[in-house]
């Protein structure tokens, strides 16, 4: 982004601009165009800590690289402390890149740092990126609605904010849903046992993809009777995406018998 002459001629600061990029679930490769140019141009670059290093080292050699990651139970970089950084940088002309993991959309608490940016007066843009779910699904081979079968797609965390009481699934899990769920692998004995108490069949399919698209991914396909156990044994942990349909029965039926194909 170019100084504003104005700006300068008056002695003010010029401002620089806020750009949050999303870095996808892991593989360089899968940016896209815009955020490798956003990121080639920034001047300082604020990533978390599921950015790959090699999404990281698409920077130019021109930039900050600043880590800003945060884990459960772990805020030495809480929200407000990054608004602010960011705001800092940019207010001193600078060119930000707040480089989030997946799509800063989806769970990517990109509200709070675009209203940062607004308050303080300073352009912002949003560059999605591929949020895990499609990630997940695309590495089984598994497209995340089929026609038929499942023409509803959910997308939800498990996690909720302190105090809130978390929802309750199965009010998505209407037949022809597929459900994708995030930050869920720390609740998950929680939300199987809710599940089955509200009456979800305990054969019902789950699927479970750990570190997709890098180096650490696994994949595991259970039921929803024995994913606790089946998640233990395969050593299956954060991050994740849990996978949970429920086909519409007709179809189910079908599919079953053989008479008709799933796509």
């Amino acid at each position: 982004m170019s100084l504003d002459p104005t700006l300068l001629a008056a002695g003010l600061p010029a401002l620089g601009h806020i750009c949050l990029v999303g870095a996808g679930p892991g593989a360089a490769d899968l940016l896209t165009l815009r955020a490798v140019k956003r990121l080639a141009e920034a001047d300082v670059v604020f990533y978390d800590r599921l950015v790959e290093p090699e999404v990281v080292a698409l920077a130019g050699p021109q930039a900050d690289k600043v880590f800003v990651g945060k884990e459960v139970g772990l805020h030495s970089w809480p929200q407000e402390k990054i608004d602010a950084a960011i705001v800092a940088a940019a207010l001193s002309g600078k060119r930000v890149v707040r480089l989030k993991s997946g799509d800063p959309s989806v769970f990517g608490r990109a509200c709070e740092e675009i209203e940062a940016a607004r308050a303080a007066g300073i352009p912002a843009e949003i560059v999605p990126g591929v949020t895990a779910a499609s990630a997940a699904a695309a590495q089984m081979l598994r497209p995340l609605t089929e026609r038929g079968l499942t023409d509803r797609l959910v997308i939800a965390t498990a996690t909720c904010r302190p105090g809130e009481a978390p929802q309750r699934l199965s009010t998505s899990l209407t037949p022809g849903t597929t459900l994708a769920l995030y930050m869920a692998m720390h609740r998950l004995h929680l939300i199987r046992d809710e599940l089955l108490a509200d009456g979800i069949p305990a054969e019902t399919a789950v699927e479970i993809v750990s570190g997709a698209e890098t180096r650490r991914q696994k994949m595991l396909a259970t039921t929803l009777a024995t994913v606790c156990e089946d998640v233990t044994a395969a050593k299956v942990g954060n991050p994740a995406i849990v996978f949970i349909r429920i086909p519409k029965p007709a179809l189910q039926t079908a599919l079953a018998e053989g008479t008709v194909a799933a796509c």
